[in-house]
């Protein structure tokens, strides 16, 4: 892709998953990498797949807006003027919602919603003063058409779809375009630990996989070309859009 070699990009969640391989594939386009996670070990074993790209790990709970600033401080500091912002980190328990309780749309809501206000709030007036950057939010098909067992989650993500928007118009005269990808099921270790936790909820993401026309779930490398498509120059005149990447799962 134009354009990115030597940028400096921030990826949250990125010790694992899909974020793992958005990590791996910015810095193979030359990007310089900071991973904000709250488990710095699954970082480090990020950056160890790619000995020879600039990755760094920072401990970030992205909930927490102080953890937030003192990481951004640090990245502008020692890395330099950002450039990206991935906002990928997530998190879920899928279960009918009249048996949640607010402790559980707490979390939810601290981790997706807040999670991405913070990183925004305190990442794009850099990237104004700047001169321009590159934001792309982690969404989900979740946010498109509902999904079973996931009302909260969804609650979440259609926020950030709407919020994405929202700030692609205010910040468009500034050079800073915003889009969000929406994936599908994906097998990530997320996936992994939802799918370990009952037989139901094997059944829900059974139910799920056969609802898409390429007939597989997702995988983390199935996302990287789209953010640094995004990232670079040749994204340069997109922004505001939602782009499902789910094997054809919901065509609208």
């Amino acid at each position: 892709m134009k354009g990115l070699s030597g940028k400096v990009a921030i990826v949250t969640g990125g010790g694992q998953g899909i974020g793992r391989a958005i990590t791996l594939r910015l810095a193979e386009e030359g990007c310089k990498v900071a991973i904000f996670d709250i488990k710095p070990d699954a970082g480090q074993e990020t950056a160890k797949l790619a000995p020879n790209a600039d990755i760094t790990t920072y401990t970030v709970d992205v909930g927490d807006r102080a953890s937030v600033d003192a990481a951004v401080a640090k990245v502008e500091a020692e890395t330099g003027p950002i450039w990206i912002l991935v906002n990928n980190a997530g998190w879920d328990r899928p279960m009918p919602f009249l048996k949640t309780d607010k402790d559980l749309w707490d979390k939810i809501i601290r981790i997706n919603l807040y999670g991405p206000l913070n990183t925004h709030h305190a990442i794009a007036p850099l990237m104004v003063e700047h001169g321009g950057g590159r934001i792309i939010n982690i969404s989900s098909d979740a946010a498109r058409v509902g999904t079973s067992d996931e009302a909260v989650y969804s609650a979440c993500k259609g926020g950030i779809v709407s919020f994405t928007k929202s700030m692609a118009r205010e910040l468009a005269r500034h050079r800073v375009l915003l889009n969000a990808i929406c994936p599908g099921p994906t097998n990530t270790p997320m996936m992994a630990g939802i799918l370990s936790e009952s037989e139901h909820a094997v059944k829900w993401k059974d139910a799920m996989v056969r609802g898409i026309p390429l007939k597989r779930m997702g995988e983390p490398e199935d996302y990287g070309g789209i953010v640094a498509l995004l990232a670079s120059d040749d994204g340069r005149f997109i922004t505001g859009q939602t782009i499902s990447v789910s094997g054809g799962m919901n065509m609208i």
